[in-house]
């Protein structure tokens, strides 16, 4: 095989750019973690199962449990709300949907992508919470019984809850796993499906014999994908949720921080290195967090060639 300069050049850039992401990701974890380890030494609290927070210098008492918490509840909650909208809208798109229809419907979802985080937090804010605040009230008051739907912390006529908070995640998580699900679903193998259809399948049992069967570790990777979306989201979490000084009760009525807008809401008040430190190390847990979530990820999709 002949090479010739210009292959040479361009694999040394592409090999470059790999090696590129893969030590800034490197470098950004041993930033964070040199950052957190002084204050962590002078921590009074236990980091991983305490729930105070007090990251003022000299009296150092913080624990992520809290913070760890809301970020995983709210997340997860988002994502069992954006998973069958996502799924429905990806079968509807590439199953029933006709060509002249689907490729613009499509374009509007992904357009959902580029809508700042900002936007959804002023929307979520100031239309979607006055708007939900008596379906909420009629959980609480009907369903209250379970721990989910309790009331919380925060004001319910207000509605900067955990609640308002999920539903705007989920609308943000739509574009990431509808446009993910809708490639894989695509690719099922012309085959199986005129096979299916030759031997006398609905459209929906062609759907559930071969499109879902073949896209399903795609989808579950997309969720995956969109879940460490949700959890380093910063901006609208925090224009949304009340900061409160109450515990979590695990109540979707909740206010509170996730370790995302806990760290945004002080970022002004990072003129102390030991103080600093402590949201530091707070971001240290959400780097790792997202890390797993995505590693976790890549593993569903690992041994599927069809997804390589």
């Amino acid at each position: 095989m002949i090479t010739r300069p210009g292959d040479r050049i361009f694999k040394a850039l592409t090999v470059g750019s790999g090696v590129f992401v893969v030590a800034m990701i490197v470098l950004i974890g041993v930033f964070l973690l040199i950052q957190a380890i002084p204050s962590l030494m002078e921590n009074q609290s236990n980091f991983l199962f305490s729930r105070d927070w007090n990251a003022e210098p000299g009296d150092l008492a913080f624990g992520v449990l809290d913070l760890l918490l809301v970020t995983v509840f709210s997340s997860v909650f988002a994502l069992l709300i954006a998973m069958p909208v996502s799924l429905g809208i990806a079968l509807f798109l590439t199953q029933y949907a006709p060509r002249r229809l689907a490729r613009p419907f499509s374009y509007i979802v992904d357009l959902l992508a580029a809508v700042p985080s900002i936007i959804y937090g002023l929307w979520g804010a100031y239309v979607l919470a006055p708007a939900i605040a008596p379906f909420s009230k009629w959980l609480n008051e009907n369903l209250g019984f379970l721990p989910i739907f309790a009331k919380g912390s925060s004001d319910l006529g207000i509605g900067q809850t955990i609640f308002t908070a999920s539903i705007v995640l989920a609308v943000m998580l739509l574009p990431i796993i509808t446009a993910i699900s809708r490639e894989v679903f695509d690719r099922t193998p012309t085959m199986q499906v005129e096979g299916a259809l030759a031997l006398g399948a609905t459209k929906w049992e062609v759907i559930r014999t071969t499109v879902l069967p073949f896209g399903k570790a795609g989808y579950i990777s997309a969720s995956m994908l969109g879940l460490g979306r949700a959890l380093g989201e910063t901006i609208a979490v925090m224009i949304i949720l009340s900061s409160t000084t109450t515990n979590f009760s695990f109540s979707l009525f909740d206010g509170g921080d996730t370790i995302a807008s806990k760290i945004a809401r002080a970022a002004q008040e990072f003129n102390d290195p030991r103080g600093a430190g402590a949201y530091i190390a707070a971001g240290l847990v959400l780097f790792v967090l997202t890390f797993i979530v995505n590693a976790f990820a890549r593993s569903i999709i690992a041994g599927h060639k069809e997804y390589e």
